[in-house]
């Protein structure tokens, strides 16, 4: 996740969502009905130019939801609300895990946020936002990086005993010494 940008999962799905939806709407004069969009999906040829059928499915799988006045068709209107919500509230783990992998996120990012889902959704509301995520993926490097310097501090440290040579200053048989990076020893 390091080349990662939290805002390119919300600005990838909802691109695609946008992007089937008016491909699929202009297709019939009748307007995005489930009826036309199952065909669509049978045809091969009509999303395989654009994002597949990744988005497509989406849209089929949830219909019902989506269609908020219950006329049958999606609106653009609908779908609008589906995007606003992406982009306000989030993603569930469900869309991340249907969504992800067409946004433009690599199969590994999206591993690894759907691992840490529970993490990454610091407010609990089964959503996480680009701000929960970006957090995430700070609070990340900040603790790998704090594991490389204790790592290096500690590879850097030299454990010696002391001798009993009473003009030595130390009352310790053991002494410390920070190594340099130019150190050999």
């Amino acid at each position: 996740m390091a080349n990662f940008s939290a805002s390119s999962l919300f600005a990838g799905v909802n691109a695609g969502i946008s992007n089937s939806y008016a491909v699929l709407s202009n297709m019939y004069s009748d307007g995005l009905t489930r009826k036309n969009l199952t065909k669509a999906m049978s045809n091969s040829s009509i999303l395989t130019s654009t994002y597949g059928t990744t988005f497509a499915s989406y849209l089929s799988q949830n219909f019902g939801k989506l269609d908020k006045n219950s006329d049958g068709t999606l609106s653009s209107g609908e779908v609008g609300k589906l995007l606003d919500q992406v982009s306000t509230r989030g993603l569930t783990r469900e869309q991340v895990t249907s969504l992800g992998a067409m946004s433009g996120i690599s199969a590994n990012t999206q591993s690894t946020i759907i691992d840490h889902f529970n993490d990454m959704d610091t407010n609990h509301d089964g959503y996480v936002n680009s701000g929960e995520v970006q957090a995430y993926i700070l609070q990340s490097k900040l603790e790998n990086q704090k594991t490389k310097d204790r790592d290096r501090m500690i590879n850097r440290t030299s454990l010696f005993y002391g001798d009993d040579d009473k003009d030595d200053k130390s009352t310790s048989l053991l002494s410390y010494k920070w190594l340099q990076d130019d150190d050999n020893s």
